[in-house]
């Protein structure tokens, strides 16, 4: 089993940042990739971004590249995410997840995560 803790949400105004972070306890295999999903009112989780722990295979949503970026640290089992320049679209509840990802092509989608955090809002006003 693995748990999944994020923290770091908030309210801020457009432009400015945050970053959120996700800790892992629990058997974490080199094989995991952790990343971020997103989820506005009305709105179907998205992907957001994710990296493989060793960090050899990482990728963001085409909306957030060059604002977000993410990173980790293998000794304390936490994976980052920056996210700068926010905008009001940036808004939504924010979830970590992880697991067992093989291939670059299945960090995407979030049926390929069977573990899953809380959720941390994310507010952006104009």
């Amino acid at each position: 089993q693995v748990q999944l803790v994020e923290s770091g949400g908030g309210l801020v105004q457009a432009g400015d940042s945050l970053t959120l972070s996700c800790v892992a306890s629990g058997r974490i295999s080199s094989t995991y990739a952790m990343g971020w999903f997103r989820q506005a009112p009305g709105r179907e989780r998205e992907f957001v971004a994710a990296m493989r722990r060793s960090g050899s295979i990482a990728d963001y949503l085409g909306s957030v590249k060059g604002r977000f970026t993410i990173s980790g640290d293998i000794a304390k089992n936490t994976v980052y995410l920056q996210m700068n320049s926010l905008k009001p679209e940036d808004t939504a509840v924010y979830y970590c997840a992880a697991d067992s990802v093989f291939g670059a092509a299945d960090i995407y989608a979030r049926t390929n995560y069977n573990y899953w955090g809380q959720g941390t809002q994310v507010t952006v006003s104009s």
